[in-house]
């Protein structure tokens, strides 16, 4: 196998390859361009014209979709998957990886779309460079652009695998991309309705490809995953990448739940209290009239919505940031 079909073993080392170009017997081409960021691009005359970005990582604990990222890069490396596809392989904060934290001083995953200009150290300078690396692979203008944005959750939750779906002016969700996440074993997703912070927000809403987070299951360390099951998803993804899948059907949708956003929780102080258990899953119903949060200044945050679940909850996220989302069912 190719050297560089190991790029999770070398980013686990802090390693930089000495070839940062290598070619599989076939002509696939395989190109380091920066720690954790390696594009693939199909030989010559086997281009389909999809660019798939996928990325895994961005919080360094989230280790069941990197794995499941290695897995495909070292299949290729192998000449086992032939890409029609130009694939951009990212693991997104290499040292929270080496170091099985979710993040080292700045949550990354809240530092697109510009914020990381405000901030500072190694993880807003590391949110720069995903973004630069994001925008030149998706420079070609006349291709098809998809984004998996792939996490697992620190808690656990009442619908397993689950996907969020940004949001931009003048845009409308597709009922085709919806199909296809159906596909690969997503039982819910989360319109988004305002731009957003995180990295498939900044694909999205910049970039112009349609993009996901993609939550699969409960974050674990390396080589305890066996419990998350992402055979659909990987089954896609193969197809995604040898340009094998059939088109999206928007019957597939069938059995999908559809949620959007009611209301933000936003953490204001030091003050902030979170009514809920530690232990409480994503996707909990809450009944009207529940006292959920309160901050400084008399704020209270009381549930209104019928059918209202909660997704996120983390009070100890920074001053400023989200600390939960309440969310209800809708149709699309």
């Amino acid at each position: 196998m190719l050297a560089l079909g190991r790029l999770l073993d070398l980013t686990l080392a802090g390693r930089e390859p000495t070839e940062k170009i290598q070619l599989t017997a076939d002509g696939t081409r395989l190109h380091w361009l920066a720690e954790g960021a390696l594009e693939v691009t199909p030989a010559s005359g086997c281009d389909s014209g999809f660019d798939l970005l996928l990325s895994a990582g961005i919080h360094g604990n989230e280790t069941a979709p990197i794995e499941l990222l290695d897995q495909l890069l070292q299949r290729i490396a192998r000449g086992q998957l032939k890409p029609a596809a130009r694939v951009l392989f990212m693991f997104g904060n290499p040292e929270a990886m080496r170091r099985g934290e979710r993040y080292l001083e700045h949550d990354i995953n809240r530092l697109f779309c510009g914020r990381h200009e405000d901030g500072s150290g190694s993880e807003a300078l590391r949110a720069s460079e995903l973004e630069r690396l994001a925008a030149v692979f998706f420079s070609r203008d006349g291709r098809q652009r998809l984004h998996y944005d792939l996490h697992t959750a620190i808690r656990g939750s009442k619908i397993e695998q689950f996907a969020l779906y940004p949001w931009s002016e003048g845009r409308q969700h597709s009922r085709a991309e919806l199909a296809r996440l159906r596909r690969a074993g997503i039982d819910a997703v989360l319109l988004q309705s305002k731009t957003g912070i995180t990295f498939s927000s900044y694909t999205y809403s910049q970039l112009g490809a349609e993009a996901f987070t993609l939550e699969l299951g409960k974050a674990r360390p390396f080589g305890q995953n066996q419990a998350v099951n992402l055979q659909r998803l990987e089954a896609l993804l193969e197809g995604l990448i040898a340009g094998a899948e059939s088109a999206p059907d928007e019957a597939g949708m069938d059995g999908l739940q559809l949620f959007a956003v009611s209301r933000e929780v936003i953490k204001h102080s030091d003050h902030f209290r979170l009514h809920l258990d530690d232990a409480v899953d994503n996707f909990t119903e809450l009944q009207p009239g529940y006292l959920l949060a309160e901050d400084i200044g008399g704020t209270r945050w009381i549930v209104e919505e019928q059918g209202a679940r909660i997704i996120f909850p983390n009070p100890r996220v920074k001053n400023g940031l989200r600390a939960g989302i309440l969310v209800v069912p809708v149709e699309l």
